[in-house]
């Protein structure tokens, strides 16, 4: 018989998601907060509105998992075919939940919409299942239990399916799974490739035990480097995972940017508030979007003194002061160019580091010669000066992330330069 304890299946429904309309991004987000009570995923499968593709997934979710989430499908409109689905599926009978009712009542009258008998059938549910109360909707979720596994079903809306879980399905689980722990340590590593990082870690892979692994999670800019590990004793596998990660570090030590799981933005935002620096960015080819990325945290207003997005040479030479001459000399994809800008975005705005980042992200015919995809960047301030080249060899999209993430590890090399 097959083990299925502490193991779990995800699916997703929807057409939405098959002709990529909509990413998924509600797998990702339980399959974090599943690993964090020790349950692990061993599948993520994605499925449209269509019954018998959704039984047959059902079938091998059960068959292989303990615990079987279902995301999408419970909404009021005709192609909302999970829950009369799993009512059949689990031989229950439609019924209408009171306190469902009440809730979804409450909510049309407080916005002054009229409620529709659609809208009441979202009430309607099967009578075999446990009700998973929704805060912030009008779609319950369900919890069925068959053959030793649970089916929990929730609404594909992302915050209302996170409210689910996180009011109602976590603290339920976290009583049935106590003898086993899933942890995870992250260090994460920049100006080296994967293939390089792993020939340097050569020795070391081959002493890691095999309840321990090692993977190499490469996005541009940085590799990160997990190692994960399960076990029924949580504080000895702890111990175990924390030996190799500082055995890890002091491989890597000329490599390494952070000791924990997170993105270049928030490390370089972190660094910036705990030195008391600030930043200023004159953006062309990324039109904004390492302010961007920057203004998701916390704090961004005492770090970020702001961004000038001067797209045209135009704007170039009215608002950042940079002369025609000097454009039409060294071009406007230059390393020269985005070092004045820098600097003027640095004096304009009154920060300690200034940005500048100008490149060619597609076809255009200004300076032929230089190659689409190349980028120069320059971070300054008054004691140092750091500039780089790249040549990112992707779609427009994704050369405007390289050279984000490109100019974020920049701004981090300069803030180590001015603490030294």
């Amino acid at each position: 018989m097959i083990n299925k304890n502490n193991k779990a299946v995800l699916i997703t429904i929807g057409d939405e998601l098959l002709i990529g309309q909509t990413i998924d991004t509600n797998s990702a987000w339980i399959a974090q907060a599943l690993n964090k009570i020790g349950i692990a995923v061993l599948q993520r499968i994605a499925v449209g509105d269509e019954s018998q593709a959704i039984q047959e997934a059902l079938d091998a979710a059960i068959a292989k998992a303990k615990f079987v989430f279902i995301t999408g499908g419970l909404g009021p409109t005709a192609d909302d075919i999970t829950k009369p689905l799993l009512c059949n599926y689990f031989k229950g009978s439609l019924i209408r939940n009171k306190e469902v009712e009440e809730h979804i009542t409450a909510i049309f009258t407080k916005r002054n919409r009229p409620i529709l008998e659609r809208n009441l059938k979202q009430a309607d549910v099967p009578d075999n299942c446990k009700v998973l109360f929704n805060q912030l909707g009008t779609a319950p979720g369900m919890w069925f239990e068959k053959d030793h596994s649970i089916i929990i079903a929730l609404p594909g809306v992302p915050f209302e399916m996170m409210g689910i879980v996180t009011n109602e399905v976590l603290p339920k689980l976290k009583k049935l799974v106590t003898d086993h722990f899933i942890i995870h340590e992250t260090v994460i590593t920049a100006g080296q490739g994967e293939s390089f990082l792993a020939e340097k870690l050569i020795a070391f892979e081959n002493k890691i035990p095999t309840d321990i692994k090692l993977a190499y999670l490469p996005s541009p800019g940085i590799v990160k480097l997990r190692l994960t590990g399960q076990s029924t004793n949580q504080a000895a596998l702890q111990q175990k995972i924390l030996t190799f990660k500082e055995e890890l570090i002091y491989l890597l030590k000329d490599s390494i940017v952070a000791l924990e799981d997170k993105t270049l933005d928030k490390i370089v935002s972190e660094s910036l508030s705990n030195n008391h620096l600030t930043i200023g960015l004159a953006e062309s080819c990324t039109g904004g979007y390492i302010a961007h990325l920057l203004t998701q945290h916390v704090g961004a207003s005492q770090l970020l003194k702001g961004s000038l997005v001067c797209y045209q040479n135009e704007i170039k030479q009215r608002i950042l002061g940079i002369s025609a001459e000097d454009i039409n000399t060294y071009g406007v994809y230059s390393e020269t160019i985005a070092t004045k800008m820098a600097y003027a975005a640095k004096e304009l705005l009154g920060a300690s580091i200034g940005i500048g980042i100008s490149g060619k992200l597609s076809e255009d015919p200004i300076q032929s010669e230089i190659a689409t995809g190349t980028i120069f960047i320059s971070v300054v301030t008054n004691k140092h000066q750091i500039h780089q080249k790249i040549l990112s060899l992707y779609d427009r999209e994704r050369n405007k992330e390289v050279a984000a993430q490109a100019a974020l590890l920049l701004i981090w090399k300069i803030i180590q330069k001015e603490l030294a």
